[in-house]
């Protein structure tokens, strides 16, 4: 398979394709971007850490909303993330993970888990 941008990657991630959400974790142990941090840390199994990276790598206010976002997220904070997402989106409408994230803080399950073939409910 030839490298995939992150961009094409997250497009895959946000509809549940289990080899880009395989990608991103696969990614995240080298990289230095935010993004592939954050996409990476919301499915695995070292989030916090992956999360905390993230943090000491945001270095745009874009970048810094993102891990507050997803960090809310992560936490369960719903009404947070909805009000941290609306107003970054605002900003940022072609923020894809962001706004799956908004989304998905809205589901009852935890994001799927790349090396099961389950949805969430």
């Amino acid at each position: 398979m030839p490298p995939t941008l992150p961009e094409e990657l997250l497009h895959q991630l946000v509809v549940g394709d289990a080899a880009a959400i395989t990608a991103i974790v696969e990614a995240s142990r080298t990289s230095d971007d935010p993004t592939i941090l954050v996409a990476a840390a919301l499915f695995a199994a070292d989030g916090d850490g992956l999360m905390a990276r993230a943090g000491g790598m945001a270095a745009t206010t874009r970048d810094r909303q993102l891990v507050a976002i997803a960090g809310a997220h992560l936490r369960g904070e719903r009404d947070l993330v909805d009000a941290l997402a609306r107003d970054h989106l605002v900003d940022h409408p072609d923020n894809v993970l962001v706004a799956w994230i908004a989304g998905a803080s809205h589901r009852t399950a935890a994001p799927p888990n790349p090396t099961s073939n389950q949805e969430p409910t």
